[in-house]
């Protein structure tokens, strides 16, 4: 016999990591902002699928939010004063703060920084 799924049951999670939801949503406000259209985040996020399928990436969830996130990359570096020099200090500040921050603690910029 049939019977319709348990409403009362949690959904299965959509995202495997927080960090692929905060790119999409980081995408959508930037969209709604008008730092750029959802055209060209649609164009540039399939750019970067075609980029990785013809570069030999399987096809996974973490492909897709690794284009995402080079896709968010790209536009923001052409919507905003952000070059990609500054991204890319960024993370390496941020991964400095994260190795420098005790288990358990909040990760801040601060953290890591030659004093």
């Amino acid at each position: 016999m049939f019977r319709p799924d348990d409403p009362l049951k949690p959904r299965d999670p959509v995202f495997d990591e927080a960090w692929q939801a905060q790119v999409l949503a980081i995408a959508d406000t930037l969209v709604q902002a008008g730092r750029f259209s959802a055209t060209d985040w649609a164009d540039t996020l399939g750019a970067e699928l075609r980029a990785a399928q013809a570069g030999g990436q399987p096809d996974t969830t973490e492909t897709y939010y690794l284009a995402a996130l080079a896709a968010l990359e790209k536009l923001t570096t052409k919507a905003t004063d952000l070059t990609p020099s500054d991204l890319t200090s960024r993370k390496e500040e941020w991964a400095r703060a994260y190795l420098h921050t005790p288990h358990g603690d909040p990760v801040l910029l601060t953290r890591g920084q030659d004093r």
